[in-house]
């Protein structure tokens, strides 16, 4: 019991200089706007730790974080081998083609009041179906190999990218446009030098909804079948044999990856579009 109270007391004087952190100026400015999220993302493995240890919950049931670091630690290749497979050749692929797709058929839609009316709530239908029930018939169509997880996770990232960049392409005021059209500008001059500038923190939003969704996608996707390596295929296989420590280990690496593809989605946003008032802190 003495680790769970070192824990507890650790988080609570953690929490309070996280308070502190969070209301002065260092803590909203520079490194420290960094410093409060990787404290308190500490404060929680560290409770984590004193909970499992003073409490000996068994690790077949959670294991300690200290254990799930020292099981990535040794088992670094095969993490890798199913990184490549899950997140290189499936869900940045399918990301890729599905949010391009997306963006071209949005375009057709602003052009077509007629695919306006029609396709968008056959889209907002197939978004709407479940991926689980989707996921085995395209598995079924493209085979085992990342072809069909990426299928998977270009329906998935489809339309919700084709939703966002539709309501960015009408985000402009009338008047703007109305403007350009006084000025002589063709459609693709509009679209050029106003409305894709204005529709910028739409698509934004879209890619960071997008990059959440792809990892799903091509994890539940290796469920439903895949070669002897891949996130879903480890995290299948070692529920049945019950090694939680090597599903939490990678659990933690696809967490990990995803949170890099969406810190580096937010950079360029944040490049792209700096004259939008979000971005004025």
């Amino acid at each position: 019991m003495t680790a769970l109270w070192l824990a507890i007391g650790f988080w609570l004087a953690a929490w309070g200089v996280n308070v502190w952190l969070s209301g002065s100026r260092f803590g909203r400015t520079g490194p420290g706007r960094a410093l409060v999220p990787i404290l308190f993302g500490v404060t929680v493995l560290v409770l984590w730790e004193g909970l499992v240890r003073g409490l000996g919950i068994a690790g077949v049931i959670l294991p300690a974080p200290s254990v799930i670091a020292a099981r990535i630690a040794g088992s670094l290749p095969t993490l890798w081998q199913d990184f490549v497979q899950t997140i290189l050749k499936g869900a940045i692929p399918g990301f890729l083609i599905g949010s391009g797709a997306a963006f071209l058929t949005a375009i057709a839609i602003d052009r077509s009041p007629f695919l306006q009316r029609g396709l968008l709530p056959i889209g907002n239908f197939v978004a709407a179906l479940p991926i689980v029930g989707l996921a085995p018939i395209l598995v079924m169509w493209f085979g085992f190999d990342w072809q069909s997880k990426a299928a998977v996770v270009v329906v998935m990232v489809f339309f919700p990218m084709l939703v966002n960049i539709v309501a960015g392409l009408q985000a402009c005021d009338r008047m703007q446009r109305d403007l350009m059209s006084t000025w002589g500008a063709s459609y693709l001059q509009s679209l050029v030098k106003l409305r894709l500038p204005a529709a910028m923190p739409f698509i934004f939003n879209g890619l960071k909804i997008a990059s959440t969704l792809a990892l799903i996608g091509a994890i539940v996707a290796e469920f439903f079948g895949s070669p002897i390596y891949g996130m879903g295929f480890r995290i299948s296989t070692e529920v049945g044999r019950l090694g939680l420590d090597m599903v939490w280990a990678t659990i933690a690496v696809a967490a990990l990856a995803g949170s890099v593809f969406y810190g580096l989605i937010t950079l360029i946003e944040r490049w792209v579009t700096f004259w939008h008032p979000s971005q004025r802190h």
